[in-house]
């Protein structure tokens, strides 16, 4: 075993044990939930392979459902593989088979309202998502990764606090790590009212109408065409 790989390791060791006691709603859930979502996609690869250095979209229903990429991010091969209502340790769990295998040279990575509404904490959240990148980063390095900030959902506002908290978290950790972009959505999606904007849900209060994506767009596309960041010392 090599000195990187045993790094590697003993990161997620420690990551994995500092996470405090998952609460009942958690505990009852099946792990392999969407076994069948990752092997469909499996299947499709392999009848019509995706590109390489393409930019992938990744995480729950909310990237599951944007069928509008191709026309919202002209010029760019985009892949998606948003699946269920996942959540982030899911994409950690699948990462080898839905992120490594397609060499992407960014990704647009979005979930974690699923988490909390699961009784995951904030601090279960940023250590899943710092699990991801490295997960990520041990073998696509140059590989950007964007992560858009949990969305503050109308049919969700009771978990706003910890919503704020996550995000706070997250975008400290983007913020001294190369490679990672903290796209804040969260302010944009507020009205006058500091209440979510009703235009940008559809009715059920958690999922994006037309106007929210559009809105998502707007605030990703420039992180597709920026130039690369210089490495922080």
């Amino acid at each position: 075993m090599t000195l990187r790989t045993l790094a590697a390791s003993l990161v997620f060791l420690l990551l994995a044990g500092s996470s405090p006691a998952q609460t009942g709603a958690t505990q009852g859930r099946d792990p392999n939930r969407w076994e069948q979502s990752i092997r469909d996609f499996e299947r499709s690869d392999r009848t019509n392979p995706p590109p390489r250095n393409a930019i992938l979209f990744v995480g729950s229903s909310s990237i599951r459902i944007w069928n509008t990429l191709a026309k919202d991010f002209p010029g760019h091969q985009v892949i998606n593989r948003g699946f269920g209502g996942s959540e982030i340790e899911d994409a950690v769990k699948y990462a080898n088979r839905v992120v490594l295998p397609y060499r992407p040279r960014k990704i647009v990575f979005y979930a974690g309202d699923n988490d909390l509404y699961a009784g995951k904490s904030p601090e279960e959240l940023s250590q899943h998502f710092e699990m991801f990148a490295f997960k990520v980063h041990e073998v696509l390095p140059k590989t950007k990764i964007i992560f858009i900030s949990v969305k503050p959902s109308p049919a969700r506002w009771h978990m706003i606090d910890k919503v704020m908290q996550t995000n706070a978290l997250v975008e400290k950790h983007c913020d001294k790590k190369d490679g990672l972009v903290f796209v804040d959505v969260y302010p944009e999606m507020l009205g006058p009212d500091g209440k979510p904007k009703p235009e940008l849900f559809k009715k059920d209060g958690v999922h994006l109408s037309e106007k929210g994506y559009a809105l998502w767009t707007s605030m990703v596309k420039p992180h597709l065409k920026a130039p690369e960041p210089v490495t922080r010392r």
